[in-house]
């Protein structure tokens, strides 16, 4: 009995992690990850000691990040240094240590209620809950930290409607999380009411099995606004992958970008956004002369700042992706994601560096180590890339002040804006065409919750896809879907005041466990009947 048992839980934990998975974009199947965490929760209440609790949130973590971080693996089949089906090992190994979060929470649920699940399962629902807020906060920082997909992203609604994540100004995201979590404990709850053979339990199912529905469907509850003062063309210059890194392609994708960047109305003051990688030309000066002459235009970088200038036209200010190299005497030891703010002259007005870099993308960790196994990264060229001091204002002047976001910086809740220097809306320009179908749409629900916490516009140019306009309510105004060459103009929406989370941050997500861990103690304390 004993073995299939364990065999049942080997089987099943994966699976409803693998459930819970597919309420994230791209499919967007929200039932299926409340139905996910609610096995979960039955399958940890079960549990005869912690171990085999965490075992349980383990194995459902093994299922969940393996099926939500497949596009992982998509990313192996654009380097030639490493083989394809190397990517599913690693997204296999990654889901791995992953894994341990859930398990961390489901453990801590567990001891908390001291093995009384079953017996006081409401307060089993707000410990895990609880803990699920202090585990994926942690998840966002331990070890340089990967918050990719916190289970509150399945309360995101549509482009045109926010849904249940309309609360996160009072919670942030990882307190969102707890909520969703409790509402799949409505579920569990209700389950577990089918056992009591009276009219009053059938009526606490029905409301149990209502209330998560209710929720989740929330309709949009914030108002229209008025249209911001500034004006923007966001560029989409729909480069594939594959050529993205050929310096034979250079020139025709710089041209390929110049092209849908030329002012609608000439002369009109407006911010002129390109993505990351947007500029393959050294901008800075400085550099040995041999730098320059693998650069695509020339090998002077005022000339290639002066055509930057002419592309943009009179009132324009470019904010374009851009590589530095960081220089020991004539030797390059280092570079830097930056992005680069142009004028119309080509004169650089502003810099901002990349802070969270992506390991084994943008720098090999262990490099000593593991360079000699034949490892590598999976961007382009043999320097690593070194962070920046992290979110900062620019004040750009009549183009607003910048808030700065690169790629996959965006991801981080609470760590995308100076709360001491508040910007007017946060640029977040990518390259999003390493990361398959399921990659970009699940980067672009985390910049809208993103633009929900913070109440700050966000406006996300790609290579190929997905670019988007984000308002301060965090809906949709306009996008460029995969993979599409394409520009959207407009004016950049307006902020909101700083929400509650944008002044408390991350401390106001983990008041929010505490809250749910001392009602979980309140309710175990009380006498049952």
């Amino acid at each position: 009995m004993q073995g299939w048992a364990s065999a049942r839980l080997l089987l099943t934990a994966p699976l409803f992690g693998a459930l819970a998975a597919c309420g994230f974009q791209p499919l967007m199947l929200w039932p299926l990850t409340l139905i996910g965490l609610a096995g979960m929760m039955a399958l940890v209440a079960r549990a005869q000691r912690t171990t085999g609790a965490a075992l349980a949130g383990w194995l459902w973590g093994v299922g969940h990040f393996t099926l939500g971080n497949n596009w992982i693996a998509t990313a192996f089949t654009y380097q030639a240094k490493m083989p394809p089906w190397l990517g599913w090992i690693a997204v296999f190994l990654l889901s791995l240590y992953l894994a341990l979060w859930p398990a961390l929470a489901a453990a801590g649920a567990w001891r908390l209620t001291a093995c009384r699940a079953l017996t006081r399962p409401a307060a089993f629902v707000a410990a895990i809950a609880g803990c699920w807020i202090v585990s994926e906060w942690l998840r966002g920082w331990v070890f340089t930290g990967f918050p990719w997909n916190p289970v509150g992203v399945a309360a995101l609604g549509p482009f045109g409607r926010a849904g249940l994540a309309q609360v996160l100004p009072w919670t942030g995201t990882y307190a969102l999380s707890g909520l969703v979590v409790l509402l799949s404990g409505a579920w569990w709850l209700a389950w577990q009411q089918r056992q009591i053979q009276s009219s009053g339990a059938r009526v606490r199912a029905a409301a149990l099995a209502v209330m998560p529905v209710a929720a989740m469907l929330l309709p949009q509850l914030t108002a229209p606004r008025a249209p911001g003062t500034l004006a923007f063309t966001l560029v989409q210059p729909g480069i594939r992958q594959e050529d993205l890194d050929d310096p034979t392609q250079f020139e025709a994708q710089y041209r390929k970008t110049a092209a849908q960047s030329p002012a609608l109305h000439p002369g009109q003051r407006r911010l002129v956004l390109w993505p990351e990688s947007g500029v393959p030309d050294y901008l800075s000066d400085g550099y040995p002369p041999y730098f320059y002459y693998e650069t695509t235009f020339s090998n002077d970088p005022r000339l290639a700042r002066a055509r930057l200038g002419r592309t943009i036209g009179p009132g324009g200010l470019l904010l374009t992706g851009s590589v530095d190299l960081v220089m020991q005497g004539d030797i390059a030891i280092a570079a830097r994601n930056v992005v680069t703010v142009l004028d119309e002259q080509g004169t650089i007005r502003a810099k901002y560096a990349k802070a969270h870099l992506v390991p084994y993308g943008e720098y090999l960790p262990m490099r000593s180590w593991l360079q000699p196994l034949g490892l590598s990264r999976l961007v382009a060229g043999t320097l690593d890339y070194w962070p920046g001091p992290g979110p900062q204002t620019t004040d750009l002047g009549p183009w607003g002040k910048a808030g700065m976001q690169i790629c996959y910086e965006i991801v981080f809740s609470g760590a995308v804006v100076d709360p001491a220097h508040r910007p007017d809306y946060i640029f977040n320009p990518s390259v999003d065409g390493w990361f398959g179908g399921w990659g970009p749409p699940q980067h672009l629900a985390q910049a809208r919750l993103r633009a929900i916490e913070e109440g700050l516009p966000v406006l996300r140019s790609t290579t190929n896809g997905i670019s988007a306009v984000i308002d301060a309510d965090g809906l949709v105004t306009g996008s460029l879907p995969r993979p599409v060459a394409g520009r959207i103009d407009g004016m950049v929406p307006p902020p909101h005041a700083a929400t509650l989370f944008a002044r408390l941050g991350n401390v106001l997500a983990l008041g929010w466990a505490a809250v749910l861990l001392v009602a979980a103690m309140l309710v175990l304390r009380r006498r049952p009947g």
